[in-house]
């Protein structure tokens, strides 16, 4: 009997666990088309120079829930990244991922995801380029911008795309629409940090919804 009683609370404790690990490393979905405004779940800034971030909530109907949150400055300093951060969460190894269309902009059409976001001017961005055709992995450290990884690809502007950009310890994935695109390494950044939406310069680009789910740190059993 006592036995049994063991096996029985082992197997208790074990599923409690397995359930709070399932709430722990659950999909985090943030739906724009529920929002009212911005506030609080985002906080919005900018790297660089220029005019401040302008983010707001648009009607879009070929977003998923026919609306979405856009940067709608158009401000042309090239060396500018509006960000618009999600406050309510805050991680390391994690997987986000968004849905994404590049409107408008002359010097440039971008939209991208930055993770482990430090400040304004410290994380990680993973961003696409409809002028550019072409996905890039980016380091942001005391404001400077420096390149560790990208391909040449089409982006389609006035087109829905999804990038997604995996992290795990000091190694990262990225994907486009999809499928796999590239892996780069690197430990500038190994805490935890805040996800949010960037773009850059003049782009006029509108985003729809937002995933990120955690994943067990490394060194931690799941």
């Amino acid at each position: 009997m006592i036995r049994a009683a063991i096996l029985v609370l082992g197997l208790a404790l074990a599923a409690e666990a397995g359930s709070a690990l399932g709430e722990e490393n659950k999909p985090m979905i943030v739906d724009f088309a529920a929002l009212t405004s911005l506030e609080p779940d985002f906080t919005t800034w900018r790297t660089g120079e220029g005019g401040a971030a302008e983010w707001t909530i648009v009607d879009d109907s070929s977003a998923e829930r026919g609306r979405a949150i856009a940067q709608v400055s158009k401000d042309k300093t090239d060396y500018r990244f509006p960000l618009a951060i999600y406050q309510p969460f805050t991680g390391k190894d994690l997987e986000a991922s968004v849905r994404f269309k590049a409107v408008a902009g002359t010097v440039d059409q971008a939209g991208g995801i930055a993770i482990r976001l430090q400040t304004p001017d410290n994380y990680y961005v993973v961003r696409a380029n409809a002028l550019e055709d072409n996905v890039r992995f980016y380091r942001v450290v005391k404001g400077k911008r420096e390149q560790l990884a990208g391909v040449n690809v089409k982006v389609a502007g006035n087109t829905w795309h999804t990038l997604a950009l995996r992290a795990e310890g000091d190694r990262f994935s990225i994907s486009y629409d999809r499928k796999p695109l590239f892996a780069a390494q690197d430990a500038t950044f190994p805490n935890a940090g805040k996800v949010a939406l960037w773009t850059k310069a003049d782009s006029i680009t509108h985003f729809d919804t937002l995933t990120i789910r955690p994943l067990p740190e490394e060194g931690k059993q799941p």
